[in-house]
């Protein structure tokens, strides 16, 4: 499957994706930019995407997990606790549906500030 790269000023992520309808649909409108937001320790950003939550979406995953928030029509980075976490664990606002996983440290996205620019590419057709 697909690898993208997920950039802002600071930095870069790699993410290898699964072969699901909802990271077809993100394959399709890629590439693009959006505007990141921060909660606790988690990254998410719109994209012109509307998908279904699917069977496996998941509320809790592991850092580094990449996902997309459904209701929110937006991808979600997280790498440790956010608000609603129990614990050390990665809660998402919602279930959410599960698009791949981070290469790497997902620490990095430590460095993403509220209102950082956010460019979504392709590297791996």
């Amino acid at each position: 499957m697909p690898r993208i790269r997920i950039a802002w000023n600071s930095g870069e992520v790699i993410a290898q994706l699964r072969d699901t309808p909802t990271v077809r649909g993100l394959l399709a409108v890629l590439p693009c930019e959006s505007s990141a937001n921060t909660w606790g320790e988690e990254v998410y950003f719109d994209v012109p995407l509307t998908a279904k939550s699917e069977a496996d979406a998941q509320q809790v995953v592991d850092a580094g997990t990449v996902c997309f928030w459904v209701q929110g029509r937006a991808v979600a980075l997280p790498f440790g606790p956010t608000p609603i976490s129990h614990g050390n664990e990665c809660r998402l606002v919602t279930r959410c549906n599960v698009l791949g996983r981070l290469e790497g440290d997902p620490g990095v996205l430590g460095g993403v500030r509220d209102g950082d620019a956010i460019r979504v590419a392709v590297i791996d057709p």
